[in-house]
């Protein structure tokens, strides 16, 4: 599965519509800084490496690794100890705009370098060396040397599925979510266990592969979109998509899009529980939790009130549609044919619009804190 997020600095594009993103990655920011903090202390690394898995290209990579730099520095200066060397992974499928990504790592540099230069040097200074380096690959699959990793970090990621289940495929001779592009109110039940299935498997791999490479001790903090209520038939991602396959619905209505092409498409996505997230941590057995918690964002990254009324609706409905389509673009895009884009997220903008006259709905945001436990002699031989 080739998925990647709309590429460039244009205005569709994934770097110009990744604020929901970027307000998860602040709401997060004392985690973070608490596992920063952690490794620093309890490993005390010479060099340490970071991995982002899932970095696309917009911005956030930038505000991670600038965090993860200034959090060290704090360390060092706390300890009084040299500071390590930072080796940074920025991991994201071969698809992925990396171009666009180091561009902007060239750009964020010259500033860091013109700002030392007129400060004499002393904000280069208290900055821990650190080398930046881009990955592809799937994080489904082994990406580093065993026990070399201090800290895994990813956000808005492992909610995608490593692959479509091989039932819900397009080539597949029967279509079992008829009508539908993710799970609703109409889904089978054999079709929820299906995802279920495929996501447990897809975390219990993604954590086996991890725990082979992190460092006795070392830690991940992840963050993906999941839901709060224990209905998979009422999980917050099925509104928003919901709402997406009601816009395709409608093209089929009138003839723009063919029947087939909707029902032989399916999302590779899936929303857990913390309960489910949990129990697959725990089948593991490769890790304690440190902490996991679930916070509330609103659909519209521009909206940051907290009350149940959204004021323009309209506007929300656009800001929504524009931050869906630089990641689903591509997707639909490859399925249906880029003719249908412009018209379907311009009807998909409309249904939310309506939605939120209704209600104020909101994604919910899962984020764990994982420490590896640490390992015997005879595991470590392996």
């Amino acid at each position: 599965m080739a998925l990647h997020m709309v590429s460039g600095e244009g205005e569709d594009s994934y770097a110009k519509n990744s604020r929901l993103q970027e307000k998860a990655m602040v709401e997060i920011r004392p985690m973070l800084e608490k596992v920063v903090t952690d490794v620093y202390d309890a490993l005390c690394p010479r060099t340490m490496v970071v991995a982002d898995l899932g970095c696309s290209s917009g911005p956030n990579a930038l505000h991670f690794v600038s965090d993860v730099i200034r959090v060290t520095g704090d360390c060092c200066r706390r300890s009084c100890r040299d500071p390590p060397e930072l080796q940074f992974f920025l991991n994201d499928m071969p698809g992925n705009d990396f171009n666009s990504l180091f561009q902007s790592f060239a750009r964020r540099n010259k500033m860091a370098m013109a700002v030392a230069r007129n400060y004499g040097g002393g904000t280069a200074g208290s900055r821990p060396p650190h080398y930046v380096v881009g990955l592809p690959g799937s994080f489904y699959t082994r990406l580093f040397p065993a026990h070399t990793v201090h800290f895994f970090h990813s956000s808005y990621s492992l909610m995608w599925l490593s692959q479509l289940p091989t039932e819900l495929q397009s080539n597949s001779k029967i279509h079992l979510n008829e009508g539908n592009i993710y799970i609703t109110t109409t889904t089978p039940p054999s079709v929820v266990r299906i995802y279920q299935e495929q996501f447990q498997k897809d975390f219990l791999l993604f954590l086996k592969l991890r725990s082979r490479e992190l460092i006795s001790g070392g830690q991940m903090l992840l963050t993906f979109l999941g839901r709060k209520n224990y209905s998979v038939f009422h999980g917050d991602l099925n509104h928003v998509y919901g709402l997406l396959g009601q816009a395709v619905q409608s093209l089929v209505v009138e003839g723009m899009v063919e029947k087939e092409r909707l029902d032989s498409f399916n999302l590779p996505i899936y929303g857990p529980s913390i309960a489910e997230v949990t129990a697959v941590v725990k089948q593991s057995e490769m890790y304690d939790i440190n902490h996991i918690q679930l916070f509330e964002s609103n659909w519209d990254p521009y909206n940051d009130s907290e009350g149940d009324f959204v004021g323009d609706t309209v506007q929300s409905g656009i800001n929504v549609a524009k931050c869906l389509r630089a990641v689903m673009e591509p997707l639909f895009a490859r399925h249906f044919g880029e003719y249908i884009l412009d018209e379907l997220f311009e009807r998909y903008a409309l249904n939310v619009a309506k939605h939120l006259e209704r209600e104020k709905t909101k994604y919910s945001v899962i984020v764990a804190s994982l420490r590896s436990k640490r390992w015997s002699v005879d595991q470590l031989r392996t």
